[in-house]
């Protein structure tokens, strides 16, 4: 340390945040081949120095704030090597990572240093029973080694490395082997510092006092690297706490206290030392270095600053510098331009380019800042209480305790897939087109449908993205779905609560056999209120008969939210916001399979033995284990629906001389999968390592299969083109299991030795994860054809991405990849299942619910219906009932309020069914209700719509209804009963009833008179009160709503209009029912009312109504040409007369 030393220059180093105390310096150290100083703080970070003036150069992430500090640096010509307690990072001195390796078994990791093999290998240790080779090139774990002791600090002198033990041992070890070869004791606490150079080794340290703790000791202790005894202590009087050993002399030592003074001082004449006072003012001294070099020294203090002294004309970091990198400069000005709103952006230069350029940055790169608030659950926002200075709620407790929430996530979607223009928007824009407007309408359309297709192939496809429905102010109805799906087959809609099982769903809808079954119980006589097969059955039903027309699972979905099991397997979205999708589909798979296979046997009471059910999707096992002491085997019966694929352990997967496997041999040994663990052992009466073994007994008829990728040494297996074959063959012959494909099947087919099952792939569940500005997502890719009705039909490959529903290539339908697709789960089907469809349950329904009365509560005294009779009123098809439902509110509406003002419907309220209402359409007790449930709700109710409904609180409730409510199942079937028996459907504006009751009922089996007394011209749907009014001269819904008496009025508005167009004055009566509307703004009038002016029919024909009977249909009785014509319209009055305009007498009259 020459006279004309003197501090060049204090960094600080910079805080977490601009408004965050600093961080404290954890480590530091001179660059061993450039002019940096790099340091690492608690938290973390990485932050370097450039030079003599100490300016910043780089500053990056080494390791997670949960990893703690860095505790050391190591350099290398490529880059920097940093540790922490759980990880080691390898990045270049840009800042730019190579690698980053992290390992379940670094525990406490706290030093590293080369081994003998240079720079190419480090040993990594700690406080902890292992140490670890890594190798600097590849960033991998070579060796895993016991540890003679814990060891923190690491330094490296020859063919030794020294380590210091917590204990303040030092043990020497051999860099070959790795062995101890010598153990000092050093101090009697831990060591504080150490260092090695040459021939000697010096320590500093801690000892206990009485009275004062733990104190640094007042010496440094030297050892000889030479003949491995320690010499005699450098006494230290202020106590040594850092001790570096001079680079190019090898016998100089400098030793530091935290107060700031220095010595240097020759090992070999402790008496001639020189000593330095270093000021530090508030603070004290938490580290020293000495340059590779010996021409600077840097020191770190309590607040966070680093101190350089060196010799201004002399200093410099390593012994031989190389250059380091800097940013480019450009020395050209930019071009002047003439930037006005007028230039356009082409003149803009761009250089030709093939390859993906560098201002596309990968999704892990880019970060967001400014994040918005999280959104408020509407279940805490709906059980709110005002107090004088807001507003307070119970905890749901959903999240654990300080979980912060990635809000920019949340709602964050593929913006590649854009949303169609609304219904309304595309019959305003037509009607106003001009001839090239609709050409480049045309065209336009054409491009997107191209985007959609991905004709020109992107890395992720645009049909791949999330797709969501977007809502007008005329709600879901104004949203083009047909954009999305043009095939017959119907998908399934988002924005419903676990809607991730989506894909799922529809690939057991195209399973024949789960299908038939599916149905067949639920035409049984089955009532279990939260039965999802049932609930499966309905929904298989529905997705049929809507052929190719949007649908949605909310009755599924709704019974399978009320399950309390799962809840506790982390299968529902609210309460597992964190589990990955594809594992949560995975887990509802195997859930879903053996609930269903439980129901279907509760309606087999007395059956022993395997039901219909579990041949499907049983497999039959038995599982033996083994002692691996006494070789004591026991042997018990198992069965499982789901078989998880287990992959080859990583090095099998990485040894190219071994062939890849199959993808039937890892099927194989996944099936007869063989496990070690620990188990009860009854002949050697302890717990044992017990061999775990499966022996098959029989396979199902369907396969289902978890995909249960993990490593990334699977990803890529998934990868390769065909690796995952259309057919398997499966041999199970006296406990043995074998599986082929391709050539190998073909062979066993020909020879016919075996009995061999062939599967065929049904279809997939896949991973949507690219990470690109999109949530992850799942979607089906499913080949129709197995499904078909039709015989001898090629395969038929569909992507069902939710409501998007579109024909795929089978190349396209198998192909994954690591990046963004992966399949979840596959299921294959016996072959000779193909086509396989059984529609016998038809013929086989149970329709005795609508024969009884099925409620544990009896029916209330002024009950306005009457059952049908179980012989006498046989539903059968084309037989009409009037139907009405009313509905109440379980969800507000989410908006979202926009910077100009405007609202935008984000999710619509969500409703449930409250009351639906059944009467019959024909016969002498026409119009008299046969249905009139009242449903129980166990979910909380925002809203009864009381007004609207009629429902009032407690109306729903089992315990306090006066009306004996049921359950929501209950009512539904008898629905779907009655659509099954082909019954016409006689309602008004049935569409929104059918959606919420979630029930699709074909166009022939509807007659909704919205429709009926409807003039397209007009652009106006007349409501049911005012065509009561103007038509039936009826007052309704004077108080409230009533749904037997909204139903009624429908079913005599259909004879109505049957009357009219039996008389041919359809046309003429519509205009005039517009025109009397028109004057009163198609409101009616309180009850005694006319509307002034003309009459209904105009002056041309006389229209005499006639009795119907029954309501069997019958015409006019007479239409005379030229004379006075009858209005029906001038006199309005409430209920009509005792009997109703269809002749049968009315059920509102006592």
């Amino acid at each position: 340390m020459e006279a004309d030393w003197d501090e060049l220059a204090i960094a600080q180093l910079p805080p977490p945040g601009p408004h965050l105390p600093n961080v404290p310096i954890s480590t530091f150290a001179f660059d061993t081949t450039q002019e940096l100083l790099w340091t690492g703080n608690n938290q973390g970070r990485v932050t370097s120095f450039f030079g003599p003036h100490l300016e910043r150069y780089t500053s990056y992430r080494g390791h997670a704030t949960s990893d703690g500090p860095v505790k050391q640096f190591l350099f290398t010509d490529k880059g920097v090597l940093s540790i922490s307690r759980n990880s080691v990072h390898y990045s270049h001195r840009r800042g730019l990572t190579q690698w980053h390796l992290t390992s379940a078994e670094f525990k406490d990791m706290k030093c590293m240093n080369f081994t003998s093999k240079g720079t190419r290998e480090i040993l990594v240790a700690g406080c902890q029973e292992q140490m670890f080779k890594v190798d600097v090139e590849k960033g991998l774990i070579t060796h895993t080694l016991p540890a003679e002791a814990q060891y923190t600090i690491m330094k490296r002198a020859g063919q030794y490395l020294c380590a210091a033990t917590k204990n303040g041992g030092i043990h020497i070890l051999d860099s070959n082997s790795l062995s101890v070869i010598k153990v000092f004791e050093g101090h009697t606490g831990s060591i504080s510092d150490m260092d090695a150079k040459g021939d000697f080794l010096a320590t500093c340290g801690w000892s206990p006092r009485q009275q004062y703790a733990y104190m640094l000791d007042p010496f440094t202790n030297v050892f000889s690297l030479k003949t491995l005894k320690q010499l005699p202590p450098i006494p230290f009087h202020t106590g040594a706490a850092f001790v570096r050993m001079h680079p190019r002399m090898s016998t100089t030592a400098f030793i530091a206290s935290q107060n700031g003074q220095m010595q240097v001082i020759d090992l070999m004449n402790p008496d001639s030392a020189n000593l330095r006072q270093l000021n530090f003012y508030e603070s004290y001294l938490t580290g020293f270095e000495m340059a590779p070099s010996g021409e600077a020294i840097a020191l770190a203090d309590s607040n966070s600053q680093i101190h350089l002294w060196g010799s201004p004309t002399k200093v410099h970091f390593p012994e031989y510098s190389n250059p380091t990198e800097t940013a480019d400069h450009n020395t050209q000005p930019p071009p002047q331009m003439d930037w006005s709103p007028d230039t356009p952006l082409s003149t803009v230069g761009m250089p030709y380019y093939k390859e993906q350029l560098l201002s596309s940055w990968p999704s892990h790169l880019v970060f967001e800042v400014g994040a918005p608030p999280p959104k408020i659950d509407s279940a805490i926002l709906n059980n709110m209480t005002r107090t004088e200075i807001g507003f307070f709620a119970k905890n749901p407790r959903t999240k654990r305790r300080n979980q912060a929430e990635a809000t920019r996530q949340v709602d964050r979607v593929s913006e590649s897939l854009s949303a169609p223009k609304f219904l309304s928007e595309k019959t305003r824009a037509s009607q106003s087109f001009t001839e090239p407007d609709a050409m480049a309408s045309e065209t336009m359309e054409t491009l997107t449908d191209l985007h959609l297709d991905d004709v020109t192939r992107k890395d992720v496809p645009a049909m791949y993205g999330n797709v969501e429905i977007k809502y007008s102010k005329f709600g879901v109805d104004d949203f083009d779905f047909a954009y999305y799906n043009q095939t017959p087959y119907s998908g399934l809609e988002t924005h419903i609560t676990n809607s991730y099982a989506n894909p799922l769903l529809q690939l057991f809808r195209f399973t024949p056999l789960l299908r038939n079954l599916a149905l067949q119980h639920t035409a049984s006589p089955c009532l279990f209120e939260s039965c999802l097969l049932c609930e499966l059955g309905f929904l298989i039903d529905m997705l049929e008969k809507a052929a190719g027309l949007n649908c949605q699972a909310s009755n599924f979905l709704k019974t399978f939210s009320g399950l309390s099991n799962a809840v506790s397997l982390n299968l529902l979205e609210e309460f597992a916001p964190n589990v990955a999708l594809t594992s949560m589909i995975q887990n509802l798979n195997r859930f879903l399979l053996e609930k269903v296979s439980e129901e279907f046997r509760q309606m087999l009471p007395g059956h022993t033995g395997p039901s219909a059910m579990d041949q499907v999707l049983e497999t039959q096992a038995k599982a033996s284990m083994r002692c691996a002491q006494c070789n004591n085997e026991t042997i018990r019966g198992g069965k499982n629906f789901v078989n998880e694929l287990v992959y080859p352990a990583k090095h099998v997967m990485k040894n190219t001389r071994i062939p890849r496997p199959t993808f039937s041999q890892i099927l194989k040994a996944s099936v007869e999968r063989q496990d070690q663990t620990r188990g009860w052992c009854t002949k050697c009466n302890r717990y044992q390592q017990m061999v775990q073994r499966k022996t098959i007994q029989s396979v199902p008829g369907v396969l289902m299969l978890n995909a249960a990728i993990q490593s990334h040494e699977a990803k890529l297996l998934w990868s390769i083109p065909n690796w995952l074959p259309q057919e398997i063959g499966i041999i199970v012959d006296q406990g043995q299991f074998y599986c082929f494909e391709g050539q190998d099947l073909k062979l066993h087919l020909q020879r016919g030795v075996h009995q061999i099952m062939v599967y065929e792939l049904v279809g997939i569940v896949a991973d949507i994860n690219s990470g690109e500005h999109q949530k992850p997502h799942l979607v089906a890719t499913i080949n129709t054809a197995p499904s078909s009705r039709e015989e001898d039909l090629e395969d038929r490959w569909h992507l069902f991405n939710d409501f998007l529903v579109r024909p795929i290539p089978k190349e396209e339908a198998l192909r994954f990849e690591p990046s963004w697709k992966l399949p979840s789960v596959l299921t294959f089907q016996l072959k000779s299942a193909r086509n396989k469809i059984d529609d016998s349950w038809k013929e086989n329904l149970d329709t005795s619910i609508l024969y009884r009365w099925w409620s544990s509560n009896p029916p209330p005294p002024d009950t306005k219906f009457k059952l049908l009779h179980s012989e006498a009123e046989k539903p059968r098809p084309g037989y009409p009932v009037a139907i009405d439902a009313e509905f109440i509110r379980l969800q507000a509406e989410e908006i979202e309020m926009k910077a100009d003002g405007t609202r935008q419907t984000i999710r619509p309220d969500r409703k449930g069914l409250a009351r639906v209402s059944v009467c019959r359409g024909e016969g002498e007790q026409a119009g008299l209700p046969f249905i009139d449930d009242y449903i129980a709700v166990t979910e909380t109710v925002v809203d009864y719509l009381t007004e609207w409904s009629g429902i009032s609180p407690g109306d729903l409730s089992r315990e306090t209804s006066p009306h004996a409510p049921v359950s929501l199942k209950h009512a539904y079937k008898k629905l779907w009963l009655l659509l099954n028996l082909g019954c016409v459907f006689v309602g008004h504006s049935l569409a929104n009833d059918f959606r919420t009751i979630n029930i699709h009922v074909p166009k022939v089996q509807v007659v909704d008179t919205s429709q009926l007394w409807f003039k397209p011209d007009f652009k106006r749907k007349l409501n049911l009160k005012f065509l009561a009014w103007c038509v039936l001269k009826e007052s309704i819904q004077q108080e409230t709503h009533d749904s037997i008496e909204d139903a009624v009025t429908a079913l005599k508005l259909w004879r109505k209009w049957q009357e009219y167009e039996d008389a041919g004055v359809v046309e003429t009566m519509l205009n005039d029912v517009y025109s009397r509307g028109s004057m009163v703004g198609f409101k009616a009038p309180g009850s005694g009312g006319r509307i002034g002016g003309g009459r209904v029919g105009g002056g041309g024909s006389r229209v005499v109504s006639g009795s119907f009977g029954g309501g069997g249909g019958g015409g006019a009785q007479g239409v005379q040409s030229g004379g006075e014509v009858n209005d029906p319209l001038t006199t309005p009055k409430k209920g009509g007369s005792q009997f109703g305009s269809m002749g049968f007498r009315s059920p509102l009259r006592r």
